[in-house]
């Protein structure tokens, strides 16, 4: 539990401040009603989520306690305030050709407004999310150095196609220009380049960790603070949830329009997902559960076509949570079951 008492106190002032802003607007009915609506919000950007938690927790569970801390401190600030409120703000901001003040005060006084101009660009959203995520998985897909392998001799052949240098890249780069077909004609250049972002994104984080295990390789200052931390990590795992948040935003704004409750909501939510992160690393489940990284990436390649078909397509919010659960339950499962077998060949 005491993993989650910082989300617990960080919920309570959420809902306190829902509350309010609930009966300020509407007074004691509509406080009931921003108080459910945060509620559902948590809950659904947790269940969204999981997948990354565990992902999360597979990067984070080498890194000290003050990499720890900083993940569940600046972190959560980055995560809440950065793409949970000023990300959606930037994107009308630009959209709408409108400075941040001008489109803070339409997302108070005309929330229905703004969620329009937010839902209108819902394509190059979901092109620079699908093509990050998307990369995520097919380099665990395609990681020929993995122990265990959920799906037998069929992902053990795939995995052997990693020894092929930027395989990934290429499949990415092949995704996106084949999504081209899911969007009008005069929005197919904006979200090329949205996806083509996604990708850069990736490859430059992951340029910069690698440049970083090469100077730490090498004993130099930056090395030794590399291995008391993790600062290619640490942006590998902010760019991560940004992916992860943009569905959790979009989806939001198809309960309510109201910026304010969104943010506070999802942010009971990130702040959840985060502690979950902290505690499957400390209690080593990664360890004892060998498939459920397997399962949290198979979640995550089937979230980033879901996101790619949703430029097209609208996919219920319920739908893109249960089927990411449905894959960490049989992960879960297959785990338990290979634990049993191996318990019997050594008896």
């Amino acid at each position: 539990m005491k993993h989650f008492r910082i989300s617990f106190i960080v919920t309570f002032f959420c809902l306190v401040a829902a509350g309010w802003w609930g009966y300020n607007n509407a007074g004691i009915g509509g406080a009931m009603t921003a108080l459910g609506i945060a509620i559902i919000l948590g809950v659904m950007e947790v269940s969204l989520s999981f997948d990354n938690a565990v992902v999360n927790a597979s990067v984070l569970k080498d890194w000290d306690e003050f990499w720890k801390k900083l993940f569940l401190g600046l972190g959560i600030i980055i995560a809440v305030f950065g793409m949970r409120l000023v990300f959606p703000l930037v994107i009308v901001a630009v959209a709408a050709d409108l400075g941040m003040t001008e489109v803070w005060s339409l997302a108070i006084t005309d929330p229905k407004a703004f969620s329009t101009h937010l839902t209108n660009h819902h394509a190059e959203v979901a092109a620079f999310g699908g093509m990050f995520l998307l990369l995520v998985f097919l380099n665990f897909l395609f990681d020929h150095e993995k122990e265990h392998h959920w799906l037998g001799h069929f992902e053990e052949k795939l995995g052997s196609l990693g020894k092929v240098s930027s395989i990934a890249v290429m499949i990415s780069l092949a995704t996106l220009m084949a999504s081209m077909s899911l969007v009008e004609e005069a929005q197919k250049m904006i979200v090329l380049i949205a996806g083509l972002w996604g990708i850069m994104i990736y490859v430059g984080v992951d340029m910069i960790s690698s440049l970083l295990e090469k100077e730490e390789a090498g004993g130099g200052e930056m090395g030794d603070m590399v291995k008391r931390g993790g600062i290619g990590g640490f942006m590998y795992l902010e760019v991560l949830d940004a992916s992860f948040s943009f569905d959790g935003v979009i989806g939001a704004f198809a309960i309510t329009s109201d910026v304010v409750i969104i943010m506070l909501g999802l942010a009971i939510g990130a702040m959840f997902v985060r502690s979950m992160t902290v505690y499957l690393v400390d209690k080593g489940t990664l360890d004892q559960y060998v498939y459920l990284e397997h399962g949290a990436h198979y979640a995550i390649g089937i979230l980033a076509a879901i996101m790619l078909v949703s430029m097209k397509f609208h996919i219920p919010e319920i739908f893109t949570g249960l089927i990411g659960v449905a894959f960490i339950v049989a992960s879960l499962w297959s785990s338990v079951q290979y634990n049993r077998k191996q318990k019997l060949l050594e008896a």
